[in-house]
């Protein structure tokens, strides 16, 4: 038996009617200069989300929504900085490490070639990896379906996590 496991996240979240200044957009822990904001209960950050969910689902954890319900007033707002660091910390409970980290944003809008670099290297700071181990990629949809109609983003996440034992 392999001390290797696999994780596949996803998230969607619909942008807001209006632009909330108190909720920018926030992608892979990055603030972006676009005036949008997402609807979420926390700060919205679908990149970190789906990463959160491939990390809990190769360790065999649930979802995000298991650990941070949206019912719950505490994860009101909260960056989703401070949810990965708790997804993180049941990692290392667990004596696994991140291996790489391979995410695929689905948004018609923003283009996101700006900020891939800078999102890059976010994530590979936060998970304690270096940038060759995480990949960013973003696609649109053809203008096909909700996303396409500029009504929201999707991202797919996927890891590979090694026992320190």
């Amino acid at each position: 038996m392999s001390n290797m496991r696999i994780g596949h996240g996803y998230d969607v979240h619909r942008f807001a009617d209006q632009f909330d200044e108190n909720k920018p957009l926030v992608l892979a822990g990055v603030t972006l200069d676009e005036k949008r904001s997402l609807l979420a209960h926390s700060d919205g950050d679908l990149v970190l989300h789906a990463i959160c969910d491939a990390l809990l689902g190769a360790i065999g954890a649930g979802d995000i929504g298991e650990h941070f319900p949206d019912t719950d007033e505490k994860y009101a707002g909260i960056s989703s900085v401070e949810l990965l660091s708790m997804v993180l910390d049941l990692l290392l409970s667990k004596n696994m490490q991140v291996v790489n980290i391979d995410v695929t944003v689905v948004a018609q809008v923003p283009k996101l070639s700006d900020y891939r670099k800078l999102m890059v290297a976010k994530i590979a700071d936060l998970l304690s990896i270096p940038d060759d181990r995480v990949n960013l990629k973003a696609t649109t949809t053809e203008g096909l379906g909700p996303i396409g109609r500029e009504e929201g983003l999707a991202c797919h996440a996927v890891t590979l996590l090694v026992s320190n034992d």
